[in-house]
């Protein structure tokens, strides 16, 4: 008489829920004393809830060119409003090399930024307008010249305003020629301000 074998049936073993990966993980790899172990939490850390806080408080203080750039380009992928806002903090920088870096960034970004850079050209400071400015170069919102054309009516610092005359004079239209000629009237014994705006006038006439 044959044996018979009987089959043995394996159940099936849920697998066991893994463990929730905590933020600090990444946020602590981020001063790691090795720059490709930074740069590789940069990238890690995208996935986590408030990322974008914890990379840019990072941002302020990295020293490593390659792993200021990796959080950047995190920034941009997360795209989101503190991303966005902690950027704009990092304008006040007394590092000339991040700010840099973050205008470079700004002008990567999409609609998220506008609101933001609309209400930084009303930023006491001078030098944070300018950068605005500098960023709008590139950015294509319709309502660019409507901006550059407020900041000339109605900003009282010279450099700012002969930053966006500078704008102006590749994108300004027939709406700029009114506020162009009031501003060569309010900046009557500055040079370059005579100089640009004659120039977009020129320009704008001409198209």
């Amino acid at each position: 008489m044959s044996l018979v074998k009987h089959k043995v049936v394996q159940l099936a073993v849920p697998d066991k829920p893994q463990p929730e990966r905590s933020c600090s993980e990444p946020a602590s790899s981020l001063k790691n004393a090795d720059a490709a172990g930074r740069r590789q939490a940069a990238r890690e850390i995208a996935q986590f809830p408030d990322a974008a806080v914890t990379l840019v408080s990072h941002l302020k203080c990295e020293r490593n060119a390659a792993v200021r750039e990796v959080i950047l380009t995190t920034l941009v992928r997360l795209n989101d409003r503190s991303a966005v806002s902690g950027l704009a903090d990092c304008l006040r920088s007394e590092d000339a090399a991040l700010r840099n870096e973050v205008i470079g960034t700004f002008k990567r970004l999409g609609d998220e930024v506008v609101p933001v850079l609309r209400s930084l050209l009303a930023d006491p400071d001078p030098d944070v307008r300018i950068f605005v400015v500098n960023i709008l170069d590139s950015e294509l919102h319709p309502e660019v010249e409507s901006w550059l054309i407020d900041v000339i009516e109605r900003d009282t610092h010279v450099n700012v305003c002969a930053t966006a005359v500078d704008l102006l004079c590749e994108v300004g239209t027939e709406a700029a020629i009114d506020p162009l000629v009031r501003l060569k009237a309010r900046f009557q014994f500055e040079p370059y301000i005579q100089f640009a705006a004659d120039l977009a006038l020129k320009r704008i006439r001409e198209v």
